[in-house]
């Protein structure tokens, strides 16, 4: 949808941003708090050294048993990561921050946040995204697809949307009207 283009584009606003994403690479990476009991449980995955993540992604597609227990072991660090993040922005005094995370609404995360802002782009604009990507098929757009929820309820739920489809510069307006609104909220707070 555009999800990495907006987070840097608060980012670029100075809103200091958690990507979930992130985190989880750097959970997985050699020495990462997460690598040694991915190693016990998915023995398979590990390719020199390091997660192969195209190895591990096999085992866990469409295989709901093995995805929970990957699941498992890396949301309680993702999250604990995030409570860091959000302790130490509070600490410097920051009043906005965004969290970017992937299946906010699917997973519950929606209610950890005062606000939630919905990154969309049109059914057409998503799938060339999506397929354009490394080791992507069809297959897997449709399995991406089945663990979310439809994007019309995402938008319903969301208190802003930024559309993604319509060039950078429409959506750079949407976010930075965005940040604005809520810096006026925060600071009548």
């Amino acid at each position: 949808m555009g999800k990495s283009t907006a987070a840097g584009m608060f980012r670029y606003l100075g809103v200091p941003v958690h990507d979930a994403d992130a985190v989880v690479h750097d959970l997985m990476k050699p020495g990462g708090a997460a690598f040694d009991a991915i190693a016990k449980n998915f023995p398979g995955a590990i390719q020199a050294g390091k997660v192969d993540r195209k190895i591990l992604g096999g085992l866990v597609f469409g295989n709901a048993p093995e995805l929970a227990r990957l699941e498992g072991i890396l949301h309680p660090l993702v999250q604990s990561r995030e409570k860091a993040f959000l302790r130490q922005q509070r600490r410097v005094g920051r009043r906005l921050v965004v969290l970017d995370i992937p299946l906010l609404f699917e997973t519950g995360g929606d209610a950890r946040c005062d606000y939630v802002a919905v990154v969309s782009a049109p059914a057409f604009v998503q799938r060339q995204r999506v397929l354009a990507r490394p080791d992507m098929n069809d297959e897997k757009f449709r399995h991406i697809l089945q663990k979310q929820m439809p994007d019309r309820d995402k938008r319903r739920r969301a208190d802003f949307i930024i559309p993604t489809g319509l060039g950078r510069a429409v959506t750079f307006g949407y976010i930075r009207s965005i940040v604005t609104a809520l810096a006026k909220r925060n600071h009548h707070a």
